[in-house]
């Protein structure tokens, strides 16, 4: 029977097929960036490829996986190109357009339940829209279409209440530093960055995200720093502790010389 397919924030897709639906996925938070690396049920293929006509970028508050309604996280969103070309960013797309991203082969009888599935999870400021999906060469059999294939992806366009409007906060800087110290219900916000990272790496030689990279490494350097301020502070501590040692050690001994003297 004919089924339908869709996607995730930034990236699941659906296809039509005729046994099968194919969930793609381009990358967001825990439950949904974690489909690169730990697979929706009911799946029986991974393909990897890429979609066109989008950025993917750190501008979608998340309160409910990264973040809390008090201090939001931040996740990925696709921005379509067009739109993004109007505002002001530090970071440029990928030269040849791609943004990349991982499919998964849903059995059509599951479709509905998957869907569902997503439908629930992919709240909090994401809606359906529908994009071409590039299924990339090496992935590519006669079980599927060489050509591309309409794919319907959850997108948090800058209509919705959790997209970040000010540019100050899109700041690389400032944006990582609100990365690495946000922490929701799917974990640490820096973790969920970091395996993202990993994971689009691993799909392609190509396959790389110069924005996520590029916050990737701040979280890094920040990590770093706040390693070295805790190291240096324990070793002060140590050396108080130990001085304060030796100048009770001075006072006993001054003390017993008073003593004798005496």
């Amino acid at each position: 029977m004919p089924t339908s397919f869709g996607c995730l924030a930034t990236g699941a897709f659906f296809f039509p097929a005729r046994t099968h639906s194919l969930l793609l996925y381009v990358g967001t938070d825990k439950s949904d960036r974690s489909l690169i690396w730990k697979p929706p049920p009911h799946f029986d293929r991974r393909i990897p490829g890429w979609v066109t006509g989008y950025v993917r970028r750190f501008w979608q508050a998340s309160q409910d996986h990264r973040g809390t309604p008090e201090a939001p996280g931040r996740v990925v969103t696709l921005i379509e190109r067009a739109y993004w070309e109007t505002l002001a960013d530090h970071h440029d797309s990928s030269p040849d357009g791609k943004v990349w991203g991982v499919a998964y082969r849903i059995l059509a009888d599951k479709v509905a339940e998957v869907k569902e599935h997503l439908d629930i999870r992919e709240i909090n400021g994401y809606t359906i829209h529908f994009t071409p999906f590039h299924p990339a060469p090496a992935s590519t059999t006669t079980a599927l279409p060489i050509h591309p294939i309409k794919a319907l992806v959850y997108i948090g366009t800058p209509e919705n209440d959790q997209f970040i409007h000010n540019p100050a906060d899109r700041d690389p800087q400032r944006l990582a530093a609100h990365i690495y110290h946000s922490i929701g219900p799917s974990g640490l916000n820096r973790d969920y960055l970091w395996n993202l990272e990993t994971a689009l790496n691993e799909l392609s030689p190509e396959s790389g995200d110069e924005h996520v990279t590029d916050l990737s490494n701040r979280c890094r350097m920040i990590a770093a720093a706040e390693a070295d301020e805790e190291n240096m502070a324990k070793e002060q501590e140590e050396e108080h502790r130990q001085h304060g040692h030796f100048r009770r050690v001075s006072s006993v001994d001054e003390q017993e010389e008073t003593e004798k003297t005496s």
